[in-house]
């Protein structure tokens, strides 16, 4: 039995070898490519999620403790994969929907297996299955880790211990991509991580051939050892010597899980394209007869009854020849062909009458359509008319205003010509009795 702490969940080689998953017949070559692979179905669903490097790194070292307690043969590679991620985005505060996860793995399965890229309806039935599925593998893990999800990654302590070796800078990026490459195998279960950052350390210290401190050996300071760090570095030159994981299916029920419908439908077309071909030859007028009515369409419908009275015509007049003398086959000939001959004409009068018929109502089409156009064109002229009557009655009320605009200018004129009439007369008999008074005065005087 495996017990699950904070921090410590590491196992030992012989535990390893007696894994579940060994318990149900697995061998260790198919184990470690179901690992690799859906460590590697994790890291690109990472990716295409645009999540950080640490809910990867997280969802694998989910990925490896929950096959350490389950086996491959009961829960499939892809939707643990899918659910190691969702868990990991919700562990480092970094969540996903359900939804998300779901397409992303949909789409990278169809591009692995080289399917039609279709898409993946949100209500359909298909997608509610892979939801249920997807959260009761979470449920599973959960209960297998104890509800204990605390994992701590290699990456932290590397620029740590660089910084203290003072390296150069280019270890740095080295050590953290091997640290990354190190999550798809079982060191995360089997080392701390200390001594796998460590064994990373010396790696990408051997590649660019810098020199480390021996005397005293730089791996005491850090609570490593030398065993450790050598077998830290075998896994990985191991894990660079394979080829690429591929699925390989190995559940106990026999029938793999998938989060496309294609590769099912695949299989169904090719046994029924197989069938036709391995079905004894008597039952080929049945198979003819029943696709005979499936096929329509116009001329090659046709062509094909014609082609089928021939074969079926051929076959009686067979059957009948060897029961029937030889007088009898040439009386029976001609009747045959007369059938044969009055089918083909009738079909190709209903073709006719068929072309007759869309002919005509093409023509009708035209007819309304060219009605439409006219009595458009009637409202159009019309319009225009009304317009024309608007703009003539405006134009009449513009001349009748303009007109007693005039009048009343000429009124106020001839008022101010009277008034300056009215005024110089009154200057006048005001000069003249004036002038008048002085005489009289002048008179007096005198």
């Amino acid at each position: 039995m495996i017990y699950t702490a904070i921090d410590n969940f590491y196992l030992t080689d012989e535990q390893l070898q007696n894994s579940p998953s060994r318990k149900d017949g697995i061998d260790e070559a198919t184990e470690t490519t179901l690992r690799i692979y859906g460590c590697d179905l994790i890291q690109e669903s990472g990716i295409l999620l645009k999540l950080p490097q640490a809910v990867v790194a997280t969802g694998q070292v989910l990925f490896h403790r929950f096959y350490c307690k389950k086996s491959l043969a009961r829960f499939d590679v892809k939707i643990v994969a899918a659910s190691c991620v969702w868990l990991a985005s919700k562990l480092e505060e970094s969540p996903r929907r359900a939804k998300q996860v779901i397409l992303v793995f949909h789409r990278m399965e169809c591009r692995r297996e080289n399917l039609p890229i279709e898409h993946l309806d949100l209500f359909s039935k298909k997608f509610a299955e892979l939801k249920a599925e997807l959260s009761k593998t979470e449920r599973h893990i959960l209960k297998e880790m104890g509800f204990v999800c605390h994992v701590e990654h290699p990456h932290k302590f590397i620029s740590n211990y660089l910084a203290t070796l003072e390296t150069p800078p280019e270890l740095r990026q080295e050590a953290w991509n091997l640290a990354n490459d190190s999550l798809r195998t079982t060191l995360c279960v089997r080392f701390k991580s200390e001594v796998v950052a460590c064994g990373v350390v010396y790696a990408a210290a051997r590649r660019f051939q810098v020199p480390l401190p021996e005397n005293p050996p730089w791996w005491k300071a850090f609570d490593a050892d030398k065993s450790g760090i050598d077998e830290v570095c075998r896994v990985l030159a191991r894990l660079y010597s394979l080829p690429k994981a591929q699925y390989v299916p190995v559940l106990k029920d026999g029938k793999p899980f998938t989060f496309s419908t294609k590769s099912g439908d695949s299989q169904s077309q090719a046994i029924s394209r197989e069938a036709p071909v391995s079905s004894p030859p008597v039952n080929n007028d049945t198979n003819v007869s029943k696709s005979a009515p499936l096929e329509t369409g116009g001329p090659k419908e046709a062509k094909i009854k014609v082609a089928l009275d021939k074969l079926k015509d051929s076959k009686l007049s067979d059957d009948e020849s060897k029961s029937i003398p030889a007088d009898g086959e040439g009386r029976e000939e001609p009747r045959q062909k007369s059938k044969s001959e009055q089918r083909t004409e009738t079909s190709g009068d209903k073709i006719k009458e068929r072309d007759r018929e869309r002919d005509r109502e093409r023509e009708r089409d035209r007819e309304r359509d060219r009605d439409r156009v006219k009595s458009r064109d009637r409202d159009r002229g019309r319009d225009s008319d009304r317009e024309r009557d608007r703009d003539e009655i405006e134009r009449d009320r513009d001349k009748v205003k303009d007109r007693s605009h005039r009048s009343k200018d000429r009124g106020r004129d001839s008022g101010y010509s009277e008034k300056s009439r009215h005024q110089s007369s009154r200057d006048r008999d005001y000069h003249s009795s004036s002038y008048s008074s002085r005489e009289k005065d002048r008179y007096r005087h005198h």
